[in-house]
């Protein structure tokens, strides 16, 4: 059983500013709920339709089809000052989302980095929230293993290239990325869906590459849609 009171709670989960306020977030799905299970990240509660029925899991799902299965997490505490800086003093290899608005992308991008094994995934502050529900479902249960961490990203771009390390970005007019020696460890800089790297972060770039089409000299589309071109070069960096 459910009680009406916790039928309300789960569903304001569904606003960005409630879940703000509780510090809580909503899995659904049978896979997600058992990684949420395994995570090692507080689950407050979850719930299956077998037990509470498909009248109830349809009133506290968040998806247009409900899911078997739904959690309610809690967020952990973002890394301190101290963590941040003992990351990148570990010389990783990290991601830099500006501005990314989809939740879908978003979520793609932090599925990525855990498949190639990408350190953290650093975001500007108007990047869309990680534990939107759309987010959520698009890591796939992602979000479980690599940190998200929202910042101000020209300060952390300045912290990498301070420690020797490069700063890389994928513009238009950048050099082919198929030509180029690419590191190991950095902080490689996607942009938003609509204007790509934003002018602050673009001056703190200091290799800009170019994803080419095939043929080079083709016109076909404009550009590849941002969490495609974090495939492609996170691809590229882990060849």
């Amino acid at each position: 059983m459910i009680s009406k009171a916790d039928i309300k709670r789960v569903r304001a989960l569904g606003s960005k500013k409630q879940r703000e306020h509780s510090g809580l977030f909503v899995v659904e799905g049978e896979k997600l709920v058992a990684e949420a299970l395994r995570s090692g990240f507080e689950v407050e509660a979850v719930y299956y339709t077998d037990d509470i029925g498909e009248e109830a899991m349809g009133r506290i799902s968040l998806l247009s089809s409900p899911s078997p299965a739904l959690a309610v997490v809690r967020m952990p505490a973002p890394p301190s000052s101290s963590e941040i800086d003992a990351l990148i003093a570990s010389r990783p290899l990290c991601l830099a989302l500006d501005s990314v608005r989809d939740p879908g992308n978003l979520g793609t991008i932090v599925r990525i980095a855990d498949w190639f094994g990408i350190d953290a995934v650093f975001a500007s502050r108007d990047t869309v929230e990680l534990y939107n529900p759309k987010t959520v479902q698009a890591t796939m249960g992602a979000v479980f293993r690599r940190k998200v961490i929202y910042c101000d990203l020209p300060r952390v771009a300045e912290r990498f290239a301070s420690e020797s390390m490069p700063v890389y970005g994928t513009f238009l007019d950048g050099r082919d990325i198929y030509s180029e020696t690419l590191s190991p460890e950095g902080l490689i800089v996607m942009g938003s869906e609509s204007n790509g790297i934003g002018e602050d972060m673009a001056q703190k770039v200091t290799s800009r590459l170019y994803i080419p089409p095939y043929p080079r000299d083709s016109a076909g589309s404009e550009s590849l849609n941002v969490a495609i071109a974090t495939a492609v070069t996170c691809a590229l960096f882990r060849k």
